[in-house]
């Protein structure tokens, strides 16, 4: 089995992120707190709890060099917690949002991050030494919904998002005395802020779940329709590939390295896609273990559970006897994973290990040493 832990923090967990050394998780309950727990002799404590948001926190990222977490929530509003001494202190950033932020996260060089929202807007933020404060500036008029996820390219000005109009889009975030010049490479070499260097019209759904490849050559999406695309050569006439799979959809992937990627969502359980030697993706195997079936069960048992699955209801909580609970299927997860994250190794650039939180409340440490069939391909 290639999950190696599994720590039931909550009834339900919205997002999670993980301090620099890996000692520590942050993650929202389903509510307005960030709960913060530390390892401690082999059982997780509750050290911290950051309360500052009005509404559900909908994104966590927790910066690696300079320690510092940023959040987003449903209230329109982001923070930057610094630790002072043993104490979080929040540094209010207004968004300028007239709808909900959904996520968030830091960009590579840590020097701003980008939240998308409700609003059909990305704020790219960044602090301002002269007045001692994080400003926000507005990506309009792009989307025409919701933006579901970003992703940083490694160069630190390219930005892709994901909305529910069923487009991934790529901008430029070049910010002058902010970024410099020798950083801007490839299609986004001339380009000024909020430019948006090309539109993928790959999905007919909603999009989600939006990753760079490491080397930044390569992007993956997924769409609600329950296909994930993938995406060469970002620029005038990029390439791209997309492989449909007769599972729920996807909420969410992790590139492990460049020709590996999985995949998380509403059937509860992590998905393997990997690219052979002409660079086609395909889908390999589920990570954990396979569901079966039992022969005695309907359609309409199948039916119900998906149903149940795509609209985040317990199946401990179904009175329909036909359907079989998911602990009896061989899941780790019993709801749908709406987050994966990376748990690096310093010097090295393929990901052994992660972990994934959902709607089942669990955190689940998965491990990729010991997949003899994956390794080949890692």
């Amino acid at each position: 089995m290639a999950a190696i832990s599994v720590h039931q923090f909550a009834q339900c967990i919205t997002c999670h992120a993980w301090s620099p050394d890996y000692s520590m998780v942050a993650f929202c309950p389903n509510n307005n707190e960030v709960h913060i727990y530390r390892l401690s002799q082999d059982k997780w404590e509750k050290v911290h709890v950051l309360e500052k948001h009005d509404q559900i926190v909908s994104g966590i990222d927790w910066s690696p060099r300079s320690n510092r977490i940023v959040t987003a929530s449903h209230d329109r509003n982001s923070y930057v917690w610094n630790l002072e001494g043993s104490e979080w202190v929040p540094t209010l950033v207004i968004l300028r949002l007239n709808r909900a932020a959904l996520c968030v996260q830091w960009s590579p060089k840590e020097n701003k991050f980008a939240v998308g929202s409700g609003a059909k807007t990305v704020c790219i933020c960044y602090y301002e030494q002269e007045n001692n404060w994080w400003v926000s500036k507005l990506i309009r008029k792009r989307h025409d919904s919701s933006v579901t996820s970003v992703a940083w390219h490694p160069n630190n000005i390219l930005l892709a998002t994901t909305s529910t109009d069923g487009k991934c889009r790529i901008f430029s975030t070049f910010i002058k005395g902010v970024d410099t010049k020798d950083s801007r490479t490839g299609p986004s070499s001339d380009s000024k802020f909020g430019e948006q260097i090309v539109q993928l019209d790959l999905s007919y759904s909603w999009a989600f779940g939006v990753k760079w490849s490491p080397s930044g050559n390569t992007l993956a999406y997924v769409g609600h329709n329950s296909m994930i695309y993938f995406v060469d050569e970002i620029g005038p006439s990029p390439l791209a590939q997309n492989v449909a799979f007769r599972d729920l959809p996807l909420r969410d992937v992790l590139f492990v390295s460049e020709r590996m990627v999985i995949g998380v969502g509403f059937d509860c359980n992590p998905m393997v896609f990997a690219a052979d030697d002409r660079g086609i993706w395909s889908f390999i195997r589920f990570l954990g273990e396979r569901k079966t079936i039992s022969s005695g069960s309907k359609y309409g048992s199948q039916f119900s559970e998906a149903f149940g699955k795509l609209y985040g209801q317990s199946k401990h909580g179904l009175s329909n006897d036909a359907v079989e609970p998911s602990r009896s299927r061989g899941g780790i997860h019993d709801n749908c994973i709406n987050c994966i994250l990376p748990l690096r190794q310093s010097g090295i650039s393929t990901v052994m290990r992660f972990s994934t939180s959902g709607l089942d409340g669990k955190v689940v440490v998965w491990d990729l040493e010991n997949q003899a069939d994956l390794s080949e391909i890692l």
